[in-house]
């Protein structure tokens, strides 16, 4: 396939560094994914198809041998020769193309739902691993900070300023945190997994945790444009529509079998010399025009076939209407998300996140100065804890939510620049 081998010829894999953004990762997929490969393949093959449904039969030479020589006036008939073309009756070549045709539509757009589904997997996987990473790093630093109090803890129990249960939280505390640690690293194996098989990579392969800067940039959309689009330009709802013109250019096609198709021939007889002198035309070789039809005369079969393509029709347009039921379903509850995680993210950000660390630095002064409990402490560096890997979460939810969306809609969407100056970086 010339266009594989020039694809495979501007083949550059980037590299998968701890710097790489999601686009690098999306790269890789596009190139190495075999699900990708093996759909575009098939796309590439209907194609082929096409000029071979349009074209005309082959045309077909005969040889004949007279075993025993005709014998004709003008002389003995020993061997002919004959060659036919058969022309399918009007129409019949165009509407096989076009079932080809439509699809091979459906084969691209198929084709384009794996791109789809392949990206949104990457990123996924992606924003799951990054995710990951972060949790394990905010982990440590807290897992640092207990042990810091822990240490407080001891030195004012040895000084008669604490009670040994205030070290016994801090320790259970610690042990806590340390277990949930050892967990969170086992997951990075099967997490890793995960995004080495969208990369067609060995599961395990080295990955390092995604530590990119990316700005955040909300969509620009209204639910109402998402509905259209989807209606529009999702792949699996235009594979359907292709399948569906497919039967209908199919049901008129096999309208087309109740006439008969003409073979147009000639045939050229080679004979020898009259065995009589002086005959006129002796040994001219006779040349016959032929014409033949096909006679459809089983006309149960074709009403049959007829049928059976209308069938398909029906059932291609009803599959499509079930498709967009719940392709619609799944397009309400991305763009929830996509906007609940938003929102969340606000709210940590500007409110949360630096109220809990306010809180947490008030409780430190007061424990330090012996006007508040230990447990106390504890509490507000829990708090600070959840909030700050809520926040992580709902920041990882963001962009695999969009994702989702735009895999529905078949369309990347545009960002809100409105807002670009106001969304700070995440890493």
């Amino acid at each position: 396939d010339e266009v594989g081998a020039e694809r495979d010829e501007r083949r550059e894999l980037p590299e998968l560094t701890a710097d790489a953004p999601v686009e690098h990762y999306l790269r890789y997929a596009a190139f190495e994914n075999p699900g990708l490969e093996a759909a575009f393949h098939r796309w590439k093959a209907a194609l082929w198809r096409v000029p071979q449904v349009r074209a005309l039969p082959d045309p077909r030479f005969s040889y004949g041998y007279f075993i025993e020589e005709v014998e004709t006036r003008v002389g003995p008939q020993e061997q002919k020769f004959g060659l036919a073309q058969t022309f399918p009756w009007f129409e019949k070549l165009e509407l096989r193309g076009d079932v080809a045709l439509q699809e091979a539509e459906a084969a691209h757009a198929r084709f384009e739902s794996v791109r789809r589904r392949l990206f949104f997997d990457v990123k996924d996987a992606y924003y799951d691993y990054r995710y990951l990473g972060r949790t394990i790093t905010l982990t440590r630093e807290n897992i640092a900070l207990v042990r810091r109090l822990e240490q407080i803890a001891r030195v004012r129990y040895r000084n008669d300023r604490a009670s040994h249960a205030d070290v016994i939280r801090a320790q259970v505390e610690l042990g806590v945190l340390e277990d949930r640690l050892r967990s969170l690293e086992d997951s990075r194996v099967p997490a890793a997994a995960r995004l080495n098989a969208v990369l067609n990579r060995a599961p395990d392969a080295p990955l390092p945790f995604p530590a990119a800067t990316e700005t955040w940039m909300p969509p620009r959309f209204e639910e109402t444009d998402l509905t259209a689009k989807l209606r529009k330009r999702n792949p699996d709802l235009l594979a359907l529509d292709a399948v569906a013109a497919r039967e209908g250019r199919a049901a008129e096609l096999a309208g087309k079998d109740f006439y008969p198709d003409v073979t147009l021939g000639v045939e050229y007889i080679d004979t020898g010399p009259a065995r009589m002198h002086g005959v006129d035309g002796s040994g001219d070789d006779p040349v016959v025009a032929m014409l033949s039809l096909n006679l459809p005369i089983w006309f149960g079969k074709y009403r049959a076939a007829k049928r059976e393509a209308e069938l398909r029709r029906s059932a291609a347009l009803k599959e499509r209407r079930n498709q967009e039921n719940r392709l619609m379903a799944a397009l309400k509850r991305a763009a929830f998300s996509l906007r609940d995680a938003e929102r969340k993210a606000a709210l940590y950000e500007s409110s949360l996140i630096p109220k809990a660390e306010q809180s947490l630095r008030v409780m430190q002064q007061a424990f330090a100065n012996g006007k508040t409990g230990f447990l106390d402490l504890i509490d507000a560096e829990r708090t600070l804890l959840s909030f700050r890997l809520e926040l992580e979460r709902v920041v990882a939810e963001r962009p695999r939510r969009l994702a989702e969306v735009e895999m529905l809609v078949g369309e990347d969407l545009p960002p809100d620049s409105s807002d670009l100056e106001t969304q700070p970086a995440r890493k």
